[in-house]
């Protein structure tokens, strides 16, 4: 599936100040899509789609969940200024603005931003369309970078949120029809059947395509919390093209395919999003969770090298993870305890410790703390053989836990430093009984 190129312009011809009549479609079919389509992505254009002056909901979700997006400028359409804005106050990137030379002044507010300049005939088409589709495609190219371009993200500082919290708080954040919020909710409390059962129900009234993206992400997520790894895989088909293509759905598709044994899928999904959409704490941490399996596999096996090989690659993502984005700490941890399990500990391990607990104890003042923030905590003081604190951390996060495979996770990672802590000589009883809490709250 190809990434998807949004674009916003007029239809039709309309009037410049200049009094030339730009023949908008034509700038569309010989100079735009054709520019798209060099670069690798596929066109697609906004359709006008206004009933009583209100923007349906698929031209929101447009502007939202396509990677790409171009807005031509000219004639300072109101429309497309609107759009823009939007497209700006939710993507850091990817957002290509045009204009044609000599059809007035582009507005204050955007006159600064950087632009593609195109120009036209007397006809009101594209002038030298070919070199003009050259020049755009390269801008499109270079647009992959995912360097920031729009001017709320380059000028309020902290705006976005770190990357895992977007799947976390998705739920909260967008508002949907709140019968179908309630009924999942109370479906995953009843397990995978009640979850299966809604979309059952939601499938009856409408393809799963033009179903409302709020709807479709909490049925994803609900499947994630009742351990539908392969629901999950097949809800992805059926989604809109770009809501499937969104780093959330294919960071969780990745998480989805290699729980179900897909090991190989899940890590080129995960490394397709780091190269269409450059690191992330989220997209290593599932990807070192791949390799981490792949290591477990391995040692059960018995092979000793291909198992050493394998937990320096899971080390080496959970490390890219961290370093793509220092506050949060999920990934971090996931590193030092992996170098605690090597033979002998990676030494490396004793530098990032305390970056990790200083990054979880901001979270947690922050007044923003989940279940990862304190099983953070708990691995902490577990590595640190803190009893007293550990016994803390674990009630703190028994309290927060939201799905059951969370603990689960936790109760894993401790029966693997137990292991390794054996074959020392290091018998800690207070973390078997710690493992055991957590592996009965997985089991609820």
């Amino acid at each position: 599936m190809k990434p998807l190129c949004f674009v916003l312009m007029p239809f039709g011809k309309k009037p410049a100040i200049s009094g030339i009549l730009v023949d908008f479609d034509a700038v569309y079919h010989e100079l735009i899509a054709p520019a798209i389509r060099a670069a690798g992505l596929d066109p697609l254009r906004a359709d006008e789609e206004m009933a009583g002056g209100i923007i349906h909901k698929p031209m929101f979700e447009r502007l939202i969940l396509c990677e790409y997006a171009i807005a031509d400028l000219t004639t300072a359409n109101a429309n497309v200024f609107y759009e823009l804005g939007l497209r700006h106050a939710v993507r850091s990137s990817s957002t290509l603005l045009l204009f044609a030379k000599d059809t007035g002044q582009l507005p204050f507010d955007v006159a600064p931003l950087r632009s593609f300049l195109y120009d036209l005939g007397t006809d009101g088409k594209p002038k030298d369309p070919e070199i003009a589709v050259a020049s755009l495609t390269t801008q499109l190219q270079e647009a992959r970078q995912q360097l920031a371009d729009s001017p709320v993200f380059q000028l309020v500082e902290g705006f976005p949120d770190i990357k895992r919290l977007k799947t976390d708080v998705f739920r909260e954040r967008v508002n949907y029809s709140e019968r179908i919020k309630q009924t999942l909710a109370n479906a995953r409390k009843q397990g995978f059947e009640a979850v299966s059962a809604v979309e059952r129900d939601l499938a009856q009234n409408a393809k799963m395509a033009d179903i409302e993206s709020g709807v479709v992400i909490d049925l994803f997520l609900s499947y994630r919390a009742v351990r539908g790894w392969q629901e999950m895989i097949d809800l992805v088909a059926k989604m809109s093209p770009p809501l499937a293509a969104t780093v959330m759905v294919q960071e969780q598709l990745g998480l989805a395919l290699n729980r179900a044994g897909r090991s190989d899928e899940a890590e080129k999904v995960l490394l397709d999003v780091i190269a269409k959409r450059g690191p992330s704490s989220e997209t290593y941490g599932i990807l070192g969770r791949v390799y981490k399996d792949r290591w477990d596999n391995a040692c059960k096996n018995g092979d000793e090298f291909l198992a050493r090989g394998l937990l320096r690659r899971a080390i080496d993502a959970y490390l890219k993870g961290f370093e793509a984005d220092w506050r949060d700490a999920y990934p971090g941890i996931n590193a030092v305890t992996l170098m605690e399990l090597a033979e002998p500990p990676d030494p490396r391990r004793l530098k990032i410790l305390p970056v990790v607990a200083y990054a979880v104890e901001r979270r947690i003042v922050s007044g923003k703390p989940d279940y990862w923030d304190y099983a953070t905590c708990l691995e902490l003081a577990v590595l640190a053989k803190d009893e007293e604190s550990a016994a803390d951390a674990l009630s703190s996060a028994l309290a927060a836990v939201r799905e059951p495979w969370e603990p689960e996770t936790t109760a894993r990672n401790l029966r693997l430093l137990m292991d390794t802590w054996r074959k020392r000589g290091e018998l800690l009883a207070w973390v078997e009984t710690i493992e055991k809490a957590l592996a009965v709250r997985a089991a609820l």
